[in-house]
This record gives C-alpha cells, sequence and structure tokens, in this order.
C-alpha cells in the first residue's frame, strides 16, 4: 500500500514512453507516406508490417512463461557463481525462438548474407595486410568496388570476424547466425557480474530475469551487433570486476577489459562511446586505478590494426562522408533525433522506462546502479545527437540498450512477474506482428 504513489507515477512514466512511441508511429508514418524520407517500413522501426508465426513461436511462449513465473525465485536461490550461467542459458533459448519466430532461412541462415552485409564481402579477402591497406579506400560509395553498406560503415574487425570463422571451416549464413545468437547471449550474464560486482548481489538477483527476458533480444539474434554486444558487455563487466577488486588478479581483469574495449572499437566506431559507460564503472567503483591496465590491453589493436594500413580516424572521416551519401543524407534528422528514443521503448521495455523513471528519483544521491544506468544513458543521447545514428537504432544501440535493462531492478520485487510479463508480451508483438531487417 505505501508503495502506490510510486507506482503510479511508474503508470506515468510507462504512459509517456508510450505517448511518445504513438507520436512516432504516426509522424513517422505520415512523413514516410508523404516523401519516403525516412526510408523505413514501419517508422521508426526498420521494418514491415508481416503479421506472422513459424518455428519459433512455441518455443518463445514457453521460454517467457517459464520466466515469468519462475524467474525471480530461480534468481534468488540460485548461487552467484551459477547465476551467470543460468541467466547465460536462459538469454540464449530466448534469442534463438525469436529468430526462429522468423524461421531458420529468413531468421538465421540468410540475415548475414543480404547485400548490405559482411558475408557479401567475404571472399573478396584473400589477403589480410592488403584488406587492411585498401580498405579505406573503398568506403565512398562513387569508390571503385566500393564495400556493402555494413563493411562500409564499420572498421575492419567486424568483417575480418567473419572471415575468420570462414577459413576456420564455418563459413556461410547459418554459422555466422549461430555465432552472433551465442555471442550476443553472453551479454547479459556479463551484466549480472557487472551489476553484482559493483551494486552487490541483490541487486544483480533482482535484474537476472530482466536481462533474460530482453526486448532487444529481438534484434540481437543474427544481427552482429548482437555480437558487438557481446563482446562490449564483457569488456564493461571485467572492467567491473577490477574497479571492485571482486577478482584474485584486477590487474589481469582490467588488461582482458582493455584487450576487448579495443577490439570493440574496430567492430564499430560508435562504440567509441561505450568508453562513457567504462567511465561510469570507475565513477560508480570509486577508482581510476584499472585505467592504465586497461589502456595497456588496448594498445595492440591499435598497433596492430595501423601498421597492417588501417588508421582508425581515417576510416572514420571518410565514412562520415559516405554515410551522407547514401539513406542518411535525406533522412530528417528532426524526426530521428526524438524517433530514435521512440525506438529504444521497444528495445528495452516498459519495465526498463519505470525503472528509469525510479533511478531518476535518486539522481541526487546516486547509487552504483544509478551511476552505471547515467552512464548508459548518456552514451546513447550521445549519439543521438552526433545525427551519425538516423534510423535502426534498435539495433545500432543495443551495446548501450543491454545497461539500461538493469534499471528494472529498482522495482519492488513483488512486481516483478508483472513487468516481466510486460517485457515478454512486448517482444512477442513486436516479432510476431513486424518482420525486422537490417
Amino acid at each position: 500500500m505505501r508503495d502506490r504513489p510510486s507506482f503510479r507515477r511508474d503508470l506515468y512514466a510507462v504512459g509517456a514512453a508510450v505517448a511518445l512511441v504513438v507520436l512516432a508511429v504516426a509522424v513517422g508514418h505520415r512523413i514516410q507516406e508523404r516523401d519516403g524520407t525516412l526510408r523505413v517500413g514501419w517508422p521508426p522501426l526498420y521494418a514491415n508490417w508481416e503479421p506472422h508465426v513459424g518455428p519459433g513461436t512455441s518455443a518463445a511462449l514457453t521460454v517467457a512463461v517459464l520466466v515469468v513465473l519462475y524467474g525471480p525465485a530461480l534468481a534468488r536461490r540460485l548461487r552467484a557463481s551459477t547465476l551467470p550461467w543460468a541467466v547465460f542459458g536462459g538469454s540464449l533459448a530466448w534469442v534463438w525462438s525469436l529468430a526462429l519466430v522468423d524461421g531458420w532461412e529468413r531468421g538465421v541462415a540468410k540475415r548475414l548474407t543480404t547485400k548490405y552485409e559482411y558475408l557479401r564481402s567475404v571472399g573478396e579477402v584473400e589477403d589480410v595486410g592488403a584488406t587492411l591497406r585498401e580498405f579505406t579506400s573503398r568506403i565512398l560509395m562513387d569508390a571503385p568496388d566500393n564495400w556493402p553498406a555494413h563493411v562500409a560503415g564499420h572498421p575492419p574487425g567486424a568483417l575480418l570476424t567473419f572471415v575468420g570463422l570462414d577459413r576456420a571451416g564455418l563459413g556461410g549464413g547459418a554459422w555466422a547466425g549461430a555465432f552472433c545468437i551465442v555471442a550476443a547471449a553472453a551479454a547479459a550474464p556479463a551484466a549480472v557480474v557487472a551489476v553484482r560486482a559493483l551494486a552487490g548481489p541483490e541487486a544483480a538477483r533482482r535484474a537476472a530475469p530482466f536481462l533474460v527476458l530482453a526486448p532487444a533480444a529481438v534484434w540481437l539474434g543474427t544481427s552482429a551487433d548482437g555480437y558487438f554486444t557481446g563482446v562490449s558487455a564483457w569488456a564493461v563487466a571485467l572492467l567491473a570486476l577490477a574497479a571492485t577488486g571482486a577478482v584474485r588478479r584486477p590487474a589481469l581483469a582490467a588488461l582482458a577489459s582493455g584487450a576487448l574495449f579495443g577490439w570493440t572499437v574496430y567492430l564499430s566506431y560508435g562504440l567509441s562511446l561505450m568508453a562513457v559507460i567504462g567511465v561510469a564503472v570507475l565513477v560508480a567503483a570509486r577508482t581510476a586505478r584499472p585505467l592504465p591496465w586497461v589502456l595497456l590491453g588496448a594498445v595492440p589493436w591499435l598497433i596492430a590494426f595501423t601498421l597492417g594500413g588501417f588508421w582508425w580516424w581515417e576510416g572514420y572521416v571518410t565514412l562520415h562522408e559516405r554515410y551522407y551519401q547514401g539513406a542518411a543524407g535525406i533522412r530528417p534528422y528532426a524526426y530521428y533525433v526524438w524517433g530514435n528514443l521512440a525506438a529504444q521503448v521497444f528495445s528495452v521495455g516498459l519495465a526498463t522506462v519505470a525503472g528509469l523513471r525510479r533511478a531518476a528519483t535518486a539522481a541526487r544521491h546516486p547509487s552504483p546502479l544509478v551511476i552505471l544506468l547515467a552512464g548508459a544513458l548518456l552514451a546513447m543521447v550521445t549519439a543521438d545527437l552526433s545525427g551519425m545514428s538516423k534510423a535502426e537504432t534498435e539495433r545500432i544501440w543495443l551495446p548501450f540498450a543491454l545497461w539500461l535493462l538493469p534499471a528494472a531492478a529498482l522495482l519492488p520485487e513483488r512486481q516483478h512477474r508483472g513487468w516481466l510479463a510486460a517485457q515478454a508480451t512486448l517482444a512477442l508483438a513486436v516479432n510476431h506482428l513486424l518482420l525486422t531487417g537490417w
């Protein structure tokens, strides 16, 4: 009874988020029908209206029901060492089942083989050194043999990942899709580890079911951005362990964190903003002690790629020009600067919105969890204002959105089943009513 006013305010926040989504959908469809400048099928999302069911439907419903009914109680009972593994298994089942709602071919095996994707260029990489040396020269649309959109839009680490899979005998869309799903599912346990290190085991247990049943799983499956999310998540988790001294060898954890942060920067230019979340971890832990080790871990990537012939900053500047040669040149900033935020409601869900409302009330005396949430929000807002994220942010911002999901841990435990049901309902509705794409 005492929490009723807070719950009412949670509902007001949720209502405001829903209103933002409705406005973004209505205005977006109007703009798209009028002049087509949004370049998406179902604004603000990069998707098309296509109600459907698939082989993953029954599995997704089963996972949702099990997590809603038993997830919170199971998270309370499991040993601290077992919880991340359970979260990984649950997340893996959730991401796989949602991907298979679209069927094996369309949902997994063919997602990374379209004309925009990395696998289209894997066969062109016969000499990695030569590829690095010529990589930037092939970014612009008017360049000879210009790269497909997703290859051009990222540093070469993304393409080289799939080249490595191919040379290891795991070539083709099915292996690439499975790899991205497993990597994406690994993000949820990383968040559990980080929250436990920074905010304590109780916060980690309360957040765990929400990390499993994330609506973001709709886009985590068979998207290379799901892979990016997994890598960057463990960079943050290892930094949290090092900063709080929650491991026997903090310096080694910080070194490994730096290696993953360094690799993240060569997977996506925009993920240089993960540094903001990294700083939030250090602020929450009240230490900068791991920073030299983190930098030391990241430096080898800078040296290797630069000596190999690829200069990160030159690639980014060239990409900026390429970005505005394509759809971004006509997509209106005035819509996407707020429409992107509406898209995030689909990704993080209404429980996260309510949790962020509660976090905002604690902003004057922020806990470590609130500081972590603030870092994720700052990274996302910075990306939004940059003008380099017009549309598709439900996919592109997955590495940032992951760190907003633990906000649900701030909700009263007796309400968790209801909020989890809301998260699952949103994900299932989006996945079955829309056909998402990249």
